[in-house]
């Protein structure tokens, strides 16, 4: 198998639909198997994905388990070589998965890729270079996590020699809408960490896949479009404690924590919670 692809929903069920006709559209002449976790919806999802996906592996759960959770449980039954996990609110473009596999067969130390990134108006996203959003930045230069995110360039984002739109270049962190995984990368580092209910979870991975000497990228030869739904309640109770509690488990787990064990001759500051068969 050359490709596992990984969707979340919780309901979502119209952009869901979305997301997985572009998918299959785009791994159609690619070796591939597609899970669907849904994570307890009371929408139409479930009804829609055995009527129009019946190809598609669903693993239900009763409740909103969270976005890691969810991806862990369907990581466990993957076959492919490589691994992409993409958001339910996400458009693959035709060529996207051809081309990035493209590139990962031919870079061997890459871990990692993550692609251009628009909204549907077109507008480019500048979380596709280095990952994160403005706060996240935020938070790394108060706390001096900024260190371990060098080529973000994050202390000096006037750089010249930065990463332009359309340059191909090593990154930090790839943005959660579409991580695409060399499967070895991810035996190496371990599921996600399901501490991380709805936010970090992308950047806790890239930054351990890193740890193992395997190298992220943004390649912009290709695109996604992204709707961004999870960003539109920024003032809501629930993003305030999701977000920044997030960034509390980031600091917690990596900036009071002295590095332990090493894994291959590589130093690691916190050990793979589990081992993706």
């Amino acid at each position: 198998m050359k490709l596992s692809v990984i969707l979340v929903n919780y309901n979502t069920c119209d952009m869901l639909r979305l997301a997985l006709n572009s998918v299959v559209r785009a791994a159609q002449d690619i070796n591939n198997e597609v899970f669907v976790v849904d994570n307890g919806s009371t929408d139409k999802s479930l009804a829609m994905l055995k009527d129009e996906f019946p190809e598609v592996s669903v693993i239900t759960n009763t409740k909103n388990e969270g976005i890691a959770k969810a991806y862990n449980q369907a990581l466990k039954l993957t076959t492919g070589e490589y691994v992409l996990m993409v958001n339910a609110d996400t458009i693959t473009g035709k060529k996207t998965i051809e081309r990035s596999l493209e590139f990962m067969d031919i870079h061997t130390d890459a871990g990692g890729l993550g692609v251009r990134m628009i909204t549907p108006e077109g507008r480019f996203l500048k979380e596709s270079k280095h990952g994160f959003t403005k706060p996240w930045a935020i938070f790394f230069k108060l706390t001096g996590l900024a260190r371990y995110f060098s080529k973000s360039r994050l202390t000096d984002v006037q750089r010249k020699d930065w990463v332009e739109e359309f340059q191909t270049s090593e990154t930090d962190v790839l943005n959660g809408a579409f991580m695409l995984y060399r499967k070895e990368a991810l035996n190496h580092a371990g599921l996600l960490d399901e501490r991380f209910h709805i936010y970090g979870y992308d950047i806790d991975l890239s930054y351990r896949v890193r740890l193992t000497g395997f190298k992220n990228y943004y390649f912009p030869k290709t695109y996604i479009i992204n709707f961004n739904t999870r960003g539109r309640a920024k003032f809501s109770f629930t993003y305030i404690r999701e977000f920044y509690g997030a960034m509390i488990i980031f600091a917690t787990k990596y900036l009071f924590k002295v590095p332990e064990i090493k894994m291959e001759g590589i130093p690691q500051l916190y050990p793979p919670s589990y081992e993706v068969e």
